[in-house]
């Protein structure tokens, strides 16, 4: 009786082994076929996605650069355009007070009497640095060199070292039929750089708003 007892206990024991072995191993439809894999096709896919997210940013991003760098140019130039023609207008305001204050004075250019456009070169290019007061004008005998700074201020000082890439170019003319008014044009050109800026031109009329004496 006891072994009897003791054989239906082994057979129970083993049943009970083997079915929770069954439910510890995965049923054959949920085991990953023995193939799987990215295939070529999958890989290359996956490169050009990812390699599509990475360069349309930095796309945009120099496409941003390159629009600031146009931008930057283009303030700098108009702002050098304009205080040429400033610096102009100072040295013919600058004449009147001459003439106001001593009607006998000499222009110091061509010692002729003091006249509203003395020291302005007509019909001729030259180059303006309005750092000095007066501005100090320099007709150019060839190529107009390039405005120089000192990481502050833009001017012509010979004893800077740093050139920048801006040629600004100023001339004067009378304007046809009268002798009492001047153009003054100014044109700003980046000569050199990636992001070259087109050129600027300025252009203002100049008056002899104060009878001067003069003929010329």
């Amino acid at each position: 009786m006891k072994k009897s007892v003791q054989i239906i206990g082994n057979r129970l024991q083993a049943k009970c082994k083997n079915a929770f072995s069954q439910l510890l191993q995965p049923t054959a439809h949920c085991l990953p076929p023995a193939s799987s894999g990215m295939t070529l096709v999958e890989t290359l896919v996956a490169v050009s996605i990812l390699a599509v997210s990475i360069v349309a940013p930095m796309t945009l991003t120099m496409q941003s650069l390159a629009a600031a760098y146009y931008a930057r140019d283009q303030v700098i130039a108009s702002n050098l355009a304009q205080e040429a023609i400033e610096a102009v207008r100072a040295i013919r305001d600058a004449n009147i007070l001459t003439l106001a204050l001593n009607a006998g004075a000499t222009c110091p250019s061509d010692g002729q009497p003091m006249h509203l456009l003395c020291s302005i070169p007509i019909d001729q290019d030259f180059i303006i640095d309005a750092r000095i007061d007066p501005p100090a004008i320099t007709p150019c005998a060839g190529e107009c060199p390039k405005l120089k700074t000192d990481n502050n201020l833009y001017g012509h000082d010979p004893t800077w070292t740093i050139e920048t890439p801006f040629r600004r170019v100023v001339r004067a003319e009378y304007v046809s039929g009268a002798q009492d008014e001047i153009r003054i044009s100014v044109t700003v050109t980046r000569v050199e750089g990636l992001h070259a800026a087109p050129p600027v031109v300025l252009q203002e009329n100049l008056y002899r708003w104060v009878n001067d004496g003069t003929s010329e």
